[in-house]
């Protein structure tokens, strides 16, 4: 059984607790233990980015193709057609190339980069579509966060429907950016709305999102898309609350300017509630993305008001020698971490 060498360290764990526990004899542990065969390079990953690479190629294509003036004469010529009529093409193609994704699903439901690559492709072509739609219904309001919203209900749809979660997580990024544009619409594209600067907003867009994130965890239907909402909630509310905590709830750069930084400092200590709060409830609950979340923005949080408190007061040079001192620290502690899983490794490797 080739297991990557965390998932390897996982199941070895697994089956010397089983031994001790007496669940199991020694003698069936140890053979247990020499069927683990440790893949040190992760091909798994690297058809990920490969796909990944693949597709930004094709996109990096498109538009270079659409860069050159002779290629842009000829499409215009080709597709010289009212924009519903490039919208329906548009639509056409993305269906076709959800149907073909979802042929190749049941076909191959191994091929999980490869299925996902022609999702994505039919995301671009369903965004394509959604924005020619918004052309050929432009009335002149500017009101074009309604195509938004329009795309967050489309990928939501489908989504749930193909249960891929590449889709819902472009319907989730279509929401926030429909409340962003709404708001902002709505405000007469001022830096405030009902008082909150854009920051702020997603600190309670992101906030509710994650609530809902984790009230999918046992819902039969949501639990496919509790860890992709949960991410994307987290991102949106970590994100926004750093940012608050370098230029609070100021709309304009000249009044930021003119405020000291002790004086957005309650936002830095609801930065760190939050981290620790992510940091809690991971240990609680045994969730490797709120703890992950929580200890990689708890991390961002001390080195941003270290620069922001010492950058101006200190000698560079003791400024940089006490940055490189922590991070020195950090790497010893990681390397010391990483070689006790690797040193627990070493017997079954040599099984292996």
């Amino acid at each position: 059984m080739k297991l990557p060498r965390k998932q390897a360290l996982v199941v070895r764990d697994a089956i010397e607790r089983w031994k001790q526990d007496g669940v199991i004899q020694e003698t069936q542990a140890a053979t247990l233990a020499a069927t683990i065969d440790v893949q040190y390079f992760d091909w798994r990953k690297l058809a990920k980015y490969s796909f990944w690479i693949a597709l930004f190629s094709i996109v990096s294509s498109v538009s270079a193709a659409l860069s050159d003036r002779w290629l842009m004469d000829l499409l215009q010529r080709l597709f010289d057609t009212p924009p519903m009529a490039r919208c329906v093409l548009l639509a056409t193609a993305a269906g076709g190339l959800y149907r073909w994704g979802l042929a190749r699903r049941e076909q191959a439901p191994d091929k999980v980069y490869r299925n996902e690559a022609i999702f994505f492709l039919g995301v671009l072509a369903t965004a394509g579509a959604i924005s020619q739609l918004g052309i050929a219904l432009d009335t002149g309001s500017g009101h074009f966060s309604l195509m938004l919203l329009l795309s967050f209900l489309v990928y939501a749809v489908l989504g749930i429907a193909l249960e891929a979660n590449l889709i819902w997580v472009f319907a989730l990024a279509s929401l926030g950016s429909w409340m962003g544009t709404e708001t902002g619409y709505m405000s007469g594209w001022g830096a405030y709305y009902l008082g909150m600067n854009y920051p702020l907003r997603f600190v309670l867009f992101g906030g509710l999102l994650t609530a809902c994130a984790l009230s999918l965890e046992t819902h039969s239907i949501g639990q496919r898309f509790f860890r992709s909402t949960l991410v994307m909630g987290l991102f949106y509310l970590f994100i926004a609350l750093w940012i608050m905590s370098i230029f609070g709830n100021y709309g304009d750069l000249p009044a930021w300017g003119r405020v000291k930084q002790i004086e957005l400092f309650h936002w830095s200590i609801l930065f760190g509630a939050a981290a620790g709060w992510a940091i809690y409830h991971g240990l609680r609950h045994d969730n490797d993305i709120t703890k992950g979340f929580g200890l990689t923005f708890l991390g961002i949080n001390l080195y941003t008001r270290f620069f922001e408190l010492f950058w101006d007061n200190l000698h560079k040079a003791i400024f940089f020698a006490v940055l490189a001192l922590s991070f020195w620290y950090i790497g010893s502690k990681a390397e010391t971490i990483w070689n006790l899983g690797k040193g627990d490794e070493a017997p079954g490797a040599m099984n292996g």
